[in-house]
């Protein structure tokens, strides 16, 4: 009885914590934060340059596992069946 109390208690704080932190109104943007409303100061991050590193590094692993994959079928293919072969008692 005592854990289901506690769980319904921590279950409920939780809910009470998130709601709270939820309902909570968002800062004042700084005094010079732009002329006319919310508009970014510094041009914004640079998002476009990243994204095609991301891209490129994502390119260069997937083609070194499907190399390394095709590499390992070759050297199965080569390999005969009597260099695995064990020998029966």
């Amino acid at each position: 009885m005592k854990s289901y109390l506690f769980k319904i208690a921590s279950i409920m704080f939780f809910v009470v914590v998130t709601m709270t932190s939820i309902a909570s109104s968002p800062p004042p943007p700084p005094p010079a934060h732009g002329a006319s409303g919310n508009q970014c100061t510094t041009g914004g991050a640079p998002v476009g340059e990243g994204l095609f590193i991301l891209l490129g590094l994502a390119g260069l692993y997937g083609g070194y596992k499907l190399s390394s994959r095709l590499l390992y079928a070759r050297q199965q293919d080569t390999i005969s069946p009597t260099q695995h072969s064990t020998p029966k008692a």
